[in-house]
């Protein structure tokens, strides 16, 4: 009986421990969580189910990343002298930009310490095809060293081409750091890891857990996909490093991305968000060349745009919103996922009500369940604005492309979805040329003749369980 007793006393405080917890995150999280409805969500959940919410809010709850800005200022404060000297280089290119484009120059410079840059050449590569063969040529090309992050890195045909290359290339004395984002690439094995380390590579994971506030959060991820040679050379895109990327995933091939490769300042800014991450990694700062080569041949003028859970301002969200609040004529998007926040859902009605013409292309098929149920539920609010949703059909599209009018094109990581905006460490490259915008326009038309149009009729003949699935999709948005 005392037993009995001891037990039942137990069982009793712990419970008024956890709903005390309980209520106590739910206060936290009307006072930090990034929305009303995801505020609400959790604060709810954390009174009535504390102990099945408070788990998932310790991993899940956060949009925060903390002590990553702290240990870039401490760096910065140390090394004033060399980030003056990488600062100066990049600014010297900076240049005006047209007018119905001009508050992107503010915006950019808010975010990233460096406005639009003359000077640059943009090279747009289309698949793995033409990615991987142009990636690999730079690296075999290095004469001093490689800059290399990846979100996805496989232990396959593809990942040991690269590995070769780093291998042979480090034989050579080339100092080579590898980043890459340890829930990504939560497949890859010690081995292909401790074979770079033999070798002299330095390899690091990106290390979301680490710092206060960080160790249970599962929810961040480094998206970037980077590769830096001699810092006159440079690649970012949505291109991960696997087999699956060059269409070998028998359900998803063929996998449609793209890439880009870079010459100018523009590379030096991509050099500089590697620094950062790899800093924040391993507290480490890479000696590399910042002496800006420009391509005045091309003279493009470009951004760089990292963003990520530890800005100051919502980075992502914000330029992304102002950007499609300059179309005029013609916006379009080519994303794997849609699931905009409300801001970014209005822009996109506010464009299409002012006459601009606006397609969304999206993929066919579904990598990510969730995801691709939740774009559905978007049909409905849609049809009444002519909104155009494209379903491309031939294979995976994976690609994170914006096209604004004839005057800008962005290629990089971000895909329009919550995690992209708010969870997501990401990189993107906003060129202003004309030839450039041709390519990409010429590279969409492409895939949009390998789409059907969405019939928004179609999605009322579905059945009422898969209506229930995407409307449950819907409210998982926050966490999408």
């Amino acid at each position: 009986m005392l037993v009995d007793i001891s037990i039942l006393t137990f069982l009793s405080a712990a419970t008024v421990v956890v709903h005390a917890l309980g209520i106590a995150h739910a206060a936290h999280a009307v006072m930090t969580v990034r929305s009303s409805r995801g505020a609400i969500a959790w604060s709810i959940s954390l009174v009535t189910f504390p102990w099945l919410a408070l788990p998932l809010y310790w991993i899940l709850g956060r949009t925060k990343f903390h002590g990553y800005a702290e240990a870039l200022r401490s760096v910065f404060s140390e090394h004033q002298k060399l980030v003056h000297k990488a600062y100066r280089e990049i600014t010297k290119f900076q240049v005006v930009i047209p007018e119905k484009l001009k508050s992107l120059a503010p915006l950019a410079e808010t975010f990233t310490g460096v406005a639009f840059t003359s000077g640059n050449a943009a090279e747009l590569l289309i698949d793995g095809r033409q990615t991987y063969p142009a990636m690999l040529s730079a690296i075999a090309s290095a004469k001093n060293y490689i800059l290399l992050q990846s979100y996805i890195v496989d232990d396959d045909e593809s990942g040991h081409k690269f590995q070769a290359a780093l291998i042979a290339k480090a034989q050579q004395g080339i100092r080579i750091y590898f980043l890459y984002d340890e829930i990504g690439s939560n497949k890859l094995p010690r081995t292909y890891i401790n074979s770079l380390r033999q070798n002299f590579i330095q390899v690091s994971a990106f290390h979301t857990t680490k710092g206060r506030g960080n160790r249970f959060q599962l929810n961040f991820r480094n998206h970037r996909k980077i590769l830096v040679v001699d810092g006159e050379i440079a690649f970012t895109g949505g291109l991960n490093i696997g087999n699956d990327y060059v269409g070998k995933n028998r359900r998803l091939s063929p996998w449609r991305d793209t890439h880009i490769k870079l010459q100018g300042p523009t590379v030096q800014s991509l050099q500089s968000s590697f620094l950062q991450d790899w800093y924040w990694a391993n507290r480490q700062v890479i000696d590399v060349n910042w002496q800006v080569q420009p391509n005045w041949e091309a003279n493009q003028t470009a951004l760089i745009l990292p963003t990520g859970p530890a800005d100051k301002h919502k980075a992502c969200q914000l330029f992304f919103v102002n950007a499609i609040n300059q179309a005029q004529t013609r916006l379009w998007i080519a994303t794997p996922y849609f699931v905009p926040d409300d801001s970014t859902l209005t822009a996109l009605k506010l464009a299409a009500m002012r006459g601009v013409d606006v397609r969304i292309i999206l993929p066919n098929r579904p990598d990510h369940l969730f995801v691709y149920l939740c774009s559905f539920s978007y049909y409905n609010e849609m049809k009444p604005i002519n909104i155009k949703f494209y379903r491309y059909k031939h294979g995976f599209m994976h690609q994170k492309i914006i096209l604004i009018d004839n005057d800008l094109a962005g290629v990089g990581t971000v895909n329009l979805d919550n995690r992209s905006f708010f969870l997501n460490f990401e990189v993107m490259s906003f060129i202003i040329d004309g030839q450039f915008v041709n390519s990409v326009e010429k590279m969409l038309k492409t895939d949009l003749a390998a789409s059907v149009t969405v019939d928004f009729a179609e999605y009322e003949q579905k059945p009422l369980w898969f209506k229930l699935a995407v409307r449950i999709s819907r409210l998982l948005t926050p966490l999408l």
